[in-house]
């Protein structure tokens, strides 16, 4: 039997150019195709031309797909493909998808006049406007589907797969089922069937588990062909291109897939309905870095959370030492922040800003009790209405430091770090999940930690980490901080690191390779003798060491009472700013502005004087790229904006 990839895709592109009803777009770096409901039956092609010596489909196979599926509205399927008898409406095989679901068809003649099964996986999130790869197995009656080389998901059905299914006078369509409705609105990447073997081992070794390949069409391959004869190579999906020049035009339904070329700039932006994305801009490097605004606050600021409310404007949360007045959130207006909000807050420590479906949230964790003495940390909801935060959520909290918002397998969580409960430093942190019957987050797993200040969620492919920063356990700081790992509907350890009173983590992913710094704030042992410097100490930069499976050691870097790190690029430019918050003398010391230098590592390239440096937050506008710094020691947070040529 011919084991050879058969490529669906591939054979619905005629050499030399595309079918009708076909355009090529790329988005985030990836071609696909995208594929017109105007003309249906023009993207299909007759099976025969696929199963050359056989007219039935395989028992076994796998059909993997790569694609970017745009959000579909409840209730409402979208075809991948089917394979579809010329005088039937019926699918003889099929693939599509609606909101959280993934539907598998097929058609089984053991029955007079036979029927078709549906085979459904569900908690399938696809459309997320990113890429995806898809791999679906069949044998019999098992069905398993690999989404992004994650945990299989397995499925099995009391009707097996026919043995033998004829696909004589049968043809193949590309996302529809041979009419307008339910045709594909994303772009199609990769649609390959694989007969008689499972395609995970195959296609799970690549670096980016999102657009792994085994069969592209070679218009969508990264590297064009080169043209045979002197000719300009001319590229399908350069026709009925639509540019605009001159000032920013709007983006709207109208203006959908039109692009603008911003001279000024020297870059090229298309526009997706709403908003323009870039698509070609010229690499900015930077320069210098000054100073742009200072920010009288409330009082001490001891975190910053910057974020953006679609068709409203970007915000920026301060989280203020004294009560009263409390916190403050400031709105970016005329290229400065502006006050916009007071929240009554107790010693706040720091606000995180996550939406889930619609809604939108802010939380805060408190340090300290109110004045009934109670102690709660709040989760407040973003009114349209009122077009403010109000008070959604009461979460009682130990001294709370930090609080960090994240989904896995489609399900959101809050995650809180408790510093200390009275003088006891070794504690739970609690995990919360979202329950979208009550619309409330409930209790969902408790890890100890000891004195922890910070919590940092990541992904690599599909593995989700929770990184804990540990900072005293009542007698030293010298003490393991833990990565944590999701098996099985729960976090379980995966990694030790012995840290010096971590204030927190920082992950970053340069080109594909991903790394993970600490900051270290301050070494003491009550036990040992006093070091001549408590505070001037290594924090250090991790790498994951894909072969050995754990993070080792990269970069050590001297910080002075080091509480936080700062990752941004600016340009192809890659930066780490550390917050360095006082050197066993004086509050006012420099902050460390690195550069990453390749095989150097991070180089100092700027000092930046600061004062009791507590956090640092990078922000892009349309004028511009900053860097906003808050102080635990004075009313005074600064934002500096960094020049580039």
């Amino acid at each position: 039997t011919d084991l050879r990839p058969l490529d669906i895709l591939s054979e619905a592109v005629p050499a030399g150019g595309l079918a009708r009803g076909m355009r090529v777009f790329q988005v985030q770096g990836v071609r696909g195709f995208q594929l017109s409901a105007s003309r249906p039956r023009a993207l299909g092609f007759p099976a025969s031309r696929l199963f050359i010596h056989c007219d039935r489909f395989p028992e076994e196979f796998s059909i993997i797909v790569t694609l970017r599926a745009l959000r579909v509205p409840a209730k409402r399927n979208e075809y991948i493909f089917t394979l579809m008898v010329e005088e039937s409406p019926s699918v003889l095989v099929g693939l599509r998808y609606a909101p959280d679901k993934l539907h598998f068809l097929f058609w089984s003649q053991e029955r007079a006049g036979g029927w078709q099964t549906r085979v459904t996986f569900p908690n399938v999130s696809l459309s997320d406007n990113q890429w995806h790869t898809l791999v679906l197995a069949v044998s019999g009656q098992s069905f398993s589907l690999t989404v992004d080389c994650s945990i299989p998901k397995d499925v099995v059905v009391e009707t097996p797969f026919p043995a033998s299914l004829s696909v004589r006078r049968a043809s193949f369509y590309l996302g529809n089922r041979r009419r307008r409705k339910g045709v594909f609105t994303g772009l199609l990447r990769q649609l390959v069937l694989l007969p008689g073997a499972d395609a995970t081992s195959q296609i799970c070794h690549a670096v980016n588990f999102k657009v792994a390949t085994l069969s592209v069409p070679t218009v969508l391959q990264d590297v064009p062909a080169k043209p045979v004869s002197n000719e300009v190579l001319k590229y399908p999906y350069e026709t009925d291109m639509k540019v605009t020049l001159g000032a920013r035009p709007r983006c709207t339904k109208q203006e959908k897939l039109q692009f603008w070329f911003n001279a000024s700039r020297r870059g090229l932006y298309l526009c997706n309905g709403s908003t323009w994305l870039s698509m070609l801009e010229v690499q900015h490097r930077l320069d210098y870095v000054e100073e742009y605004q200072n920010l009288v606050t409330n009082s001490e600021t001891m975190g910053i959370e910057v974020f953006t409310i679609p068709k409203v404007g970007l915000f920026a949360a301060v989280a203020n030492r004294v009560t009263p007045p409390g916190s403050a959130i400031y709105r970016w207006t005329d290229g400065k922040f502006v006050h916009y909000q007071n929240i009554p807050t107790y010693q706040a420590q720091s606000w995180k800003y996550f939406t889930i479906g619609k809604k939108i949230f802010l939380a805060v964790a408190n340090f300290e009790q109110n004045e009934r003495g109670q102690e709660f940390s709040i989760i407040y909801k973003w009114s349209r209405r009122k077009a403010k935060f109000i008070t959604y959520q009461r979460i009682t909290t130990h001294s709370a430091r930090d609080w960090e918002a994240f989904v896995i397998e489609g399900e959101a969580f809050l995650a809180v770090v408790n510093h200390r409960e009275g003088n006891n430093h070794n504690i739970d942190s609690v995990i919360y999940r979202w329950n979208p019957r009550t619309g409330l987050f409930e209790t969902n797993q408790t890890i100890p930690t000891s004195g922890a200040y910070d919590w940092e969620f990541f992904t690599i492919g599909p593995y989700s980490f929770l990184a804990v920063a540990n900072t005293f356990n009542g007698t030293s700081t010298k003490i393991y901080s833990h990565i944590y790992i999701w098996l099985s509907g729960s976090f379980q350890l995966f990694q030790s690191i012995l840290t010096f009173g971590a204030a927190d983590w920082e992950v970053f992913h340069i080109g594909d390779r991903v790394f993970l710094a600490v900051a270290n704030s301050h070494s003491y042992d009550s036990g040992m003798p006093a070091p001549s410097n408590f505070y001037a100490i290594n924090s250090s930069i991790y790498e994951l060491n894909i072969t050995a499976q754990m993070f080792v050691k990269f970069q050590d870097l001297l910080t002075y009472s080091a509480l936080d790190w700062e990752f941004f690029s600016v340009g192809d430019d890659s930066f780490l700013v550390v917050a360095n918050s006082f050197d066993g003398f004086t509050f006012s010391v420099n902050s460390i502005l690195y550069r990453w230098q390749g095989y150097e590592g991070f180089v100092a390239a700027h000092h930046l004087p600061t004062v009791g440096c507590r956090d640092w937050e990078a922000f892009h506008t349309a004028e511009g790229s900053y860097l906003f710094y808050s102080s635990a020691k004075e009313p005074l947070s600064k934002v500096l904006k960094l020049k580039t040529t």
